[in-house]
């Protein structure tokens, strides 16, 4: 076997997995599945209202989209799974140096989510396609967007044998195949491929490599919990860093926070408690429980430290708000709202009341790999940074060590394609 090239880039900072593991609930919640994306929507359009990434004029008309038609279950062999679906995938060739030269191919692996907005957030693959003269490819994970079994989500999910292919072995046999076919259509037999994926995409990048190491050359897995199962991650270690996070930035909002938890309960539990902290706290529906409202701020704060990043950090922004509000509100609970409006701007509706759904998961921990596991299995960290940075677009502001984190990244994907080639004109020799 292929060594097993991987490059694993983690920063410190926590890590939320909710994964397509959640069949058990699945029947009960419709298919409103939680997920965590490489990005975080809100946090870059609330934070920066300049940032059109979202909108479908900023997805270049470089990328070219295909539907494959893809295989239900790549694993049996019952009347059922020869049934196919159709499977989006885009290619960027803008920069590509062609078959005839082998030029390299990058291919995002889509995870839990549309590949829409990825199109325009996932920067990582063109940003370097000049630099490696390589094709960019985006393929979008099964029951998500426009790759869904069955007809519709309704049908996809509607009973456990539907619900059965939904898994990521079933995933990365799918990207097996769409790769093949795209070597194959493009005479691209010698190009080398090397994926790339943010957080659930990330692990499934790296297992990619280790099942299919004779399609891919290696994989960049960003901000990849491998490790987030059971036995292996510390309990509440995702909560334990989130913490650390606020202490960090500010002691005096991490005891704030620490103590309006119990604040939150003390003023439910009195009459008309439930309307007192609607009012105060300017959500959108009437709450019935002080959890609702202790659900929200708990992924506020998951939130900003999940997404802390350049140039406006979320997580000082919460504590700004915190340690510098208003005398007129200068309680725990203004001083909780001052936080919060610091972070999502100040709406007439602040607060949209959702329920959260908890799926069985490993324990709370990060499952990060923080060392090199070998000479090819390395691992690229930073004290700073936020959720898959790295694979998001360069930017004029980007601070000198993502910068570096980056050129890291290059430079060792440089490596492995300068092996390949010189291994390929060795055997054409």
């Amino acid at each position: 076997m292929a060594p097993f090239k991987v490059i694993i880039l983690f920063q410190f900072y926590p890590l939320l997995l909710i994964l397509p593991f959640f069949l058990q609930t699945a029947s009960t919640f419709s298919h409103k599945i939680p997920r965590l994306s490489p990005y975080h929507k809100e946090t870059l359009i609330l934070r920066n209202p300049d940032d059109h990434r979202f909108s479908q004029s900023a997805i270049s008309k470089d990328f070219k989209t295909y539907f494959y038609t893809q295989t239900l279950d790549h694993f049996n062999y019952a009347p059922q799974s020869f049934a196919t679906f159709k499977q989006r995938y885009v290619i960027n060739y803008k920069h590509w140096g062609g078959p005839k030269s082998n030029s390299p191919i990058l291919a995002y692996l889509g995870a839990e989510e549309p590949l829409d907005d990825d199109l325009g957030v996932i920067g990582f693959l063109n940003d370097s396609a000049p630099y490696f003269k390589s094709l960019s490819v985006y393929i979008e994970h099964r029951y998500y967007g426009k790759s869904i079994p069955f007809g519709s989500m309704e049908e996809a999910m509607k009973n456990d044998t539907t619900r059965g292919y939904f898994n990521s072995a079933q995933a990365i046999a799918d990207y097996a195949e769409i790769l093949l076919h795209i070597k194959k259509i493009l005479s691209a037999h010698n190009s080398p491929i090397i994926v790339v994926g943010g957080s659930y995409g990330g692990m499934l990048a790296s297992w990619f490599r280790l099942k299919y190491p004779h399609i891919a050359l290696g994989a960049l897995a960003s901000s990849a919990p491998i490790l987030y199962f059971d036995n292996i991650t510390p309990q509440n270690g995702y909560y334990s860093i989130v913490t650390k996070d606020f202490k960090e930035v500010s002691r005096n909002c991490y005891q704030t926070i620490r103590e309006s938890w119990a604040e939150i309960d003390k003023v439910a539990s009195k009459p008309s408690g439930l309307s007192i902290l609607s009012q105060r706290f300017k959500t959108c529906s009437h709450l019935n429980s002080s959890g609702e409202l202790k659900d929200f701020l708990d992924s506020m704060y998951a939130t900003a430290a999940q997404y802390n990043a350049p140039p406006n950090y979320p997580v000082t922004m919460v504590c700004k708000g915190i340690d510098g509000a208003p005398k007129e509100a200068d309680d725990i609970l203004g001083r909780i709202f001052a936080g919060v409006v610091s972070f999502r701007g100040n709406r007439h509706a602040m607060i949209q009341i959702i329920t959260i759904i908890r799926p069985r998961l490993a324990s709370d921990g990060d499952g990060k790999v923080l060392e090199d596991l070998s000479q090819s299995v390395v691992a690229v960290t930073t004290t700073n940074g936020s959720h898959c940075l790295d694979i998001l677009p360069a930017a004029k502001t980007d601070p000198e060590w993502l910068v570096r984190q980056r050129n890291t990244e290059l430079k060792i994907i440089e490596g492995w394609l300068t092996t390949y080639y010189s291994d390929l004109h060795a055997l054409k020799k």
